[in-house]
């Protein structure tokens, strides 16, 4: 235990980095994945079909391997960034995108047929069905599902450990090889902060799932 009080300030940089890499990672996975969403039901073949391809490569593509992708092949094809931060967000919310992807999909599906089809009939274009009237009504339905994905986001960041990224996993595992006698104290520090991020974000997925099914 002394060992996880005399590294208090090593363990707040490792949790602020995995907070800031879930928060930014989630932000971009959210717009990305429901651009994608669009794209699943859009009545374009060509959208609809990359949409549906990044979804079954990206779902079926060990976190590992994007990883590798954008922290080792990427910057052999122009892509520099200034540190190892960056690649990670973007491998995190390319593998996330996939996921926020299908919960988008399913919300967007519970929307009744015949408000899309209202829509068309007074003159709405498929985008301004979509940004007016489904999107909406969608995600109001999507986000305790929403909240889970992003909850098993902070976890995945936990990959970025093994990249050269000093968030939680990370600073733990440096913190077991300088302390290997307080391995286990240490191993339940890393595990503390994991829950301090993720135990509310769990109450308010079951707040919203509430909320929503009071709303119904």
């Amino acid at each position: 235990m002394d060992a996880v009080m005399d590294e208090l300030p090593l363990y707040w940089e490792g949790f602020r980095t995995t907070l800031a890499l879930t928060l930014v990672s989630a932000a971009i996975a959210l717009v990305l994945g429901t651009i994608l969403g669009s794209f699943r039901v859009s009545p374009v073949p060509t959208l609809r079909g990359f949409g549906t391809a990044y979804v079954e490569i990206v779902r079926n593509t060990p976190l590992t391997l994007v990883f590798i992708f954008f922290v080792f092949v990427a910057p052999q094809l122009g892509w520099t960034p200034s540190d190892f931060f960056a690649p990670a967000v973007v491998a995190l919310s390319v593998y996330t995108a996939a996921f926020v992807c299908e919960a988008i999909r399913s919300g967007i599906n519970s929307v009744g047929q015949g408000q899309a089809e209202a829509a068309r009939a007074i003159g709405l274009t498929f985008p301004q069905t979509l940004r007016l009237i489904v999107l909406p009504q969608s995600f109001r339905t999507v986000i305790p599902p929403l909240i889970n994905i992003f909850i098993a986001l902070t976890k995945n960041s936990s990959v970025a450990g093994g990249f050269f990224v000093a968030e939680l996993f990370g600073v733990g595992e440096q913190l077991a090889n300088s302390h290997p006698g307080d391995i286990i104290a240490v191993l339940l520090g890393v595990g503390v902060c994991y829950l301090v991020i993720t135990i509310p974000a769990g109450l308010l997925a079951g707040y919203a799932e509430r909320k929503v099914a009071f709303a119904r």
